[in-house]
């Protein structure tokens, strides 16, 4: 018996699609952001310029879509949840209702304190130890992030100042097994992070010919021997404006 994981090729076609479960929504914006923070979107969609155009639906209940006017573009914008199945499933409904690029940001775990601290992390790659990504891009140790993407956030933390590091991160499935032999094998190999969804996201962009975007900031720490929890309570409140602005920049430079 193959699993996804032996398999050298992707699977086609698929017996239903976003487009079956999810309507297209008229107007809807070309630039989609998200993140993982309640604090953050729960910020932002309170102001008097947010606007809510859509819903997603699960069994754990709905989540609101947003769109804000920035510098004369609507630009759309949600929650996204945590952990790659469900991160990519909420992404291919929001690409069948429309949006055309799409920018991710979110905190990671600290692998590499010494050059990640301060820094805004730019993913360049993603070690694939989670399942999501083999089901739209065949079996491989990592993925890739699209070159020009790399560029466009380059530019646009230049062009606003912020300090940022290139870098390998790695995706895994699960943040209690996180294990000591497995970090110490992932920053030998040059992995800076640790989070829960790059290398999915990248592969369904990949898939569906969508320009994708995804930055970093660091929260926990475990590049020491003893764990740190440092800003992963705060859930990136604290920068909430510098890091939509960022998306935002980056959504319009796609």
């Amino acid at each position: 018996m193959y699993t996804i994981f032996q398999r050298k090729e992707i699977s086609e076609p698929a017996l239903f699609s976003p487009s079956d479960t999810t309507k297209k929504v008229d107007g809807f914006p070309e630039v989609c952001v998200s993140t993982f923070s309640e604090n953050i979107i729960g910020k932002f969609s309170s102001l008097d310029a947010a606007e809510k155009i859509a819903e997603l639906y699960t069994a754990n209940g709905m989540t609101p879509v947003y769109k804000i006017r920035y510098k004369d573009t609507d630009i759309a914008f949600y929650q996204s949840l945590v952990g790659a199945p469900a991160c990519a499933a909420c992404f291919e409904e929001i690409i069948a209702m429309g949006a055309k690029k799409f920018v991710l940001f979110g905190s990671c775990g600290v692998l590499d304190d010494e050059k990640v601290k301060d820094n805004i992390v730019i993913p360049v790659s993603a070690v694939r130890d989670e399942g999501t990504s083999y089901h739209y891009i065949a079996p491989s140790a990592e993925i890739e992030a699209d070159t020009h993407a790399v560029q466009v956030l380059e530019h646009v933390l230049i062009d606003c100042g912020y300090s940022y590091v290139k870098g390998k991160t790695w995706t895994s499935d699960a943040i209690y097994r996180e294990t000591v032999p497995v970090i110490q094998e992932r920053r030998q190999e040059g992995c800076l992070t640790v989070e829960m969804e790059c290398a999915s996201m990248l592969a369904v962009s990949k898939y569906r010919n969508i320009p994708f975007i995804q930055f970093l900031y660091g929260a926990d720490n475990l590049s020491s021997d003893t764990w740190e929890i440092r800003d992963l309570s705060l859930y990136g409140l604290s920068s909430a404006e510098k890091y939509m602005v960022l998306a935002f920049e980056c959504g319009l430079l796609l």
